[in-house]
């Protein structure tokens, strides 16, 4: 039985951007959403009261480091915690709410209306199956295509995401592509079936430094088309910068600062989004330090 990974995946311009947005309605609105894990007679809050918005063509960033509640925060959004959870608030989606919707309107707008791409490509793949088959399992959900358009499609998509050789990919499993390449293969998936919004969590994390940006460029590429809302997760301020319109910024379950990239990363005005922004600057001074000394010694050499 192959994963159902419709449900888990997917579809350098940052602050205006997309200025148009800013003047449109909400794809997505969510207010004073909580989310309670039950241990007995207990609840824990792990997100508390977090509201935020994005219209089409728009990209918000959510920033915060591990354990922050950025990646609970839009498991909730789009109803993937199990009966341990309790989800309080409100989420509209296109004008319906999702706080408290039946799994099945949810399991139907994951992979079609709503895209997600998550940061471990191999975990979402079978490795029993190959990846045309799992790619023709997923578009089949969605679409009712023949055999010979479902090829064509598997084949432009692969090449739209720059996969060399896309038939010969479509009969490899995934133990036999890279992480970035399975990566791509989600990001591609996530496009062809049209959403309204894709909500990519930490994609770059599991993926070595060559195909992050790789990835990174498709994303930007997918903004600049301007018809589709995007929740970009990220610890990485650096990979908010080149995407993100906005941004909120999590710490222990709670939305800190938000407000544009710009205001947000030159001004900000929480502690511990200065320090965030401070620990960012002094990596990406020690790291051009070491660059520069590299340089100093190959001259000398």
């Amino acid at each position: 039985m192959q994963k159902d990974i419709s449900g888990q995946m997917a579809g350098n311009k940052t602050g205006n951007s997309t200025r148009g947005a800013q003047d449109r309605d909400p794809i997505l609105r969510v207010t004073d959403l909580s989310v309670f894990f039950r241990e007995g007679k207990k609840r824990h809050c792990l997100v508390d009261r977090v509201s935020f918005s994005v219209a089409q063509g728009e990209c918000l960033g959510i920033l915060g480091e591990s354990g922050s509640g950025k990646s609970m925060t839009c498991k909730a959004v789009l109803g993937l915690l199990d009966k341990n959870f309790d989800v309080t608030g409100s989420s509209i989606f296109d004008g319906g709410e999702l706080v408290g919707a039946s799994p099945e309107k949810l399991r139907r707008l994951r992979g079609s209306s709503i895209s997600v791409v998550l940061q471990n490509p191999m975990s979402c793949f079978d490795p029993l199956y190959r990846i045309g088959d799992q790619m023709e399992e997923t578009i089949a959900e969605h679409m009712n295509l023949s055999s010979r358009t479902m090829l064509s499609m598997m084949i432009d998509i692969l090449t739209l995401m720059r996969i060399r050789d896309p038939k010969d990919v479509l009969r490899k499993y995934p133990h036999q592509l890279s992480g970035g390449m399975l990566q791509r293969i989600m990001i591609g998936l996530a496009i062809s079936l049209d959403p309204v919004l894709i909500i990519a969590d930490e994609p770059t994390t599991a993926i070595d430094s060559i195909s992050q940006y790789s990835i990174m460029n498709e994303f930007v590429r997918i903004k600049h088309g301007g018809d589709v809302a995007m929740i970009f997760i990220s610890h990485d301020l650096g990979v908010l910068s080149l995407i993100a319109d906005k941004v909120m910024v999590m710490h222990n379950g709670r939305a800190v600062e938000s407000g544009g990239v710009k205001e947000v990363f030159d001004n900000s005005k929480d502690e511990y989004t200065s320090h965030l922004i401070s620990q960012h600057k002094a990596v990406m001074k020690r790291f051009l330090a070491a660059i520069h000394a590299r340089a100093r010694q190959g001259v000398q050499a």
